[in-house]
């Protein structure tokens, strides 16, 4: 057993994946996936286009069908349907932002709080959203729709972490951003890291997601083909010349 793995042993899982297969008709977007999310850890999914990266978010998140295998959290199955899985901690930022175009941001971020009965306790969570991402607080009566993208990325952020999750999913928060505001994304997932949030991360920028992350799990057309510390990965050849420009 290897010193991370001892040190994992010691911490409480929050996810853990055994055999995961999902199909899409006759084509198999994943294959026997094992994976675990610790307690107050960041672990990276990385891999190429249509490696099956944003199925595994599904599948944790109940939004599509799993044709093998078992997810459970904290030790437990979770429930069929997608919004039992956020009343019991977890929560999403899909790929695509997905934001509700004709709501205003408040209303966005009230939306994300379904779960959640303390009027007092959600008014204390928008104001930290706001704290979080000063961008939002300026535009708090703009339609979500009006949003440049990178503003709709912090609000598809900022309404997940309304829920208040035990641990949350962040599917390619930096698709299709300038780069500017990816580092902007980037420096603000630093300070929900120091939040002690637990997060399953899924993103195209490897290089970005690995100096963010703890571990990091390998996606290659539906399989797990390497996993380890994100700080050992990014220095083997293999990562590097595959993954991070050489």
């Amino acid at each position: 057993m290897t010193l991370q793995d001892t040190q994992n042993a010691q911490k409480n899982s929050l996810l853990q994946v055994r055999g995961l297969s999902v199909n899409y008709g006759a084509i198999r977007a994943l294959q026997s996936i094992d994976l675990d999310v610790y307690e107050g850890e960041i672990v990276s999914v990385i891999g190429a286009n249509g490696a099956g990266k944003s199925t595994l978010m599904n599948a944790v998140m109940g939004t599509v069908k799993v044709a093998g295998g078992t997810i459970s959290f904290q030790g437990k199955p979770l429930p069929v349907k997608s919004y039992h899985r956020v009343s019991l901690g977890l929560a999403i930022s899909p790929e695509g932002r997905k934001v509700l175009a004709p709501l205003t941001v408040l209303e966005n971020l009230r939306m994300g709080a379904f779960s959640q009965h303390d009027k007092a306790q959600i008014a204390q969570d928008i104001e930290k959203m706001y704290t979080l991402f000063p961008r939002l607080r300026d535009r708090h009566y703009q339609y979500a729709g009006t949003l440049s993208g990178g503003e709709q990325q912090m609000l598809a952020i900022a309404r997940a972490l309304m829920a208040r999750p035990k641990l949350l999913l962040l599917d390619e928060p930096s698709l299709g951003l300038a780069p500017i505001i990816i580092k902007e994304i980037f420096n603000e997932l630093l300070e929900i890291k120091k939040m002690k949030t637990t997060i399953l991360l899924v993103e195209q920028n490897a290089r970005q997601a690995m100096m963010l992350s703890d571990r990091t799990y390998v996606l290659q057309t539906g399989r797990l083909v390497m996993t380890g510390a994100s700080s050992e990965l990014l220095e083997m050849p293999e990562i590097k010349s595959a993954y991070l420009g050489g």
